[in-house]
């Protein structure tokens, strides 16, 4: 006869399991570190911390060899601050909007609608930011280069506003209705409730929103390889081709750089300083999570 289980054990089981996963997750993290760490290894022994950190020039693929990551670095910051001035409006807008302004009928069937966004592949974002955002920013704007930074920095911002309507609804959401009933009882009008009260009272949800957001534009590679040029230049100018971490690393691998060489190598530095750099702006995006949280409690 089969054994039935007990409930105690069914529950170790499902511990055990769940244990199992996180592990997995841990484990895998701490396997990238791993691998970023012993890579870049490599290229430290010949280039200085220092250097690396310090040098405004990166062109590690020329004869004149430089290996200062700030160019890198200074490109994938300017992507993502405007990618987020197009987001983070834009998105919020729409959250209070669905959930304060529009029918449910409306919500049910837009909101899924809003979220295929994020399901396009980001190398169509790239070829659109292209073919058609460059071209129309350079009839207003002519001096504007043909690999820029603001049209892959829109475009990609286009591309994260479904992370920040959908999960920023769904924290105004969840507000008590107690919340706006009393404000409508203090005579506050909808657009007040909804800014000053309901805002407020869900930022915990909406700042995990904007750090989501935020991590996934950093690390996007097709929309800044395709649009944004393969120029690393330390200038926060959005009209001059710049190149990302990311880009940079899709350029050398794919293929023409010989493996184990110096300038191989160069893509772990550069993958291990973007880690560093997401790592600090999402502690800090964490503490001022918890400060609004505290604050609000």
């Amino acid at each position: 006869m089969r054994k039935i289980l007990s409930i105690e054990q069914k529950e170790k089981l499902i511990k055990a399991f769940l244990f199992v996963c996180a592990a997995i997750t841990l484990l895998t993290t701490l396997g990238i570190i791993w691998v970023l760490l012993s890579q870049s290894y490599n290229f430290f022994k010949e280039v200085s911390v220092w250097d690396f950190i310090t040098d405004k020039e990166w062109t590690p693929l020329f004869s004149e060899k430089h290996f200062g990551i700030m160019p890198l670095l200074s490109g994938t910051l300017l992507t993502t601050v405007i990618a987020l001035l197009v987001a983070l409006p834009l998105g919020l807008t729409i959250a209070v909007y669905l959930n304060e302004y529009a029918p449910k009928r409306f919500r049910k069937a837009v909101k899924p609608l809003l979220e295929i966004l994020a399901a396009v592949p980001t190398v169509v974002y790239g070829f659109f930011a292209l073919v058609v955002v460059t071209p129309f920013l350079q009839s207003i704007w002519p001096s504007i280069s043909g690999f820029n930074s603001i049209s892959a920095g829109v475009v990609m911002g286009i591309m994260i506003i479904p992370f920040i309507s959908s999960l920023g609804e769904d924290a105004l959401f969840a507000v008590p209705n107690s919340l706006r009933q009393a404000s409508y009882g203090m005579g506050a009008t909808r657009l007040q409730t909804a800014f000053r009260v309901l805002i407020p009272s869900a930022s915990s949800g909406i700042i995990a929103s904007i750090i989501l957001a935020f991590s996934r534009a950093i690390g996007e590679t097709m929309i800044v390889a395709v649009a944004a040029g393969q120029q690393p230049q330390l200038t926060m100018d959005p009209t001059v081709p710049i190149q990302t971490i990311t880009s940079y690393i899709v350029q050398v691998s794919s293929g023409d750089v010989q493996h184990g060489s110096l300038e191989y190598n160069t893509i772990f530095a550069a993958g291990l300083a973007l880690f560093v750099f997401t790592f600090i702006l999402n502690n800090i995006s964490f503490f001022i999570n918890k400060k609004f949280r505290q604050e609000y409690e």
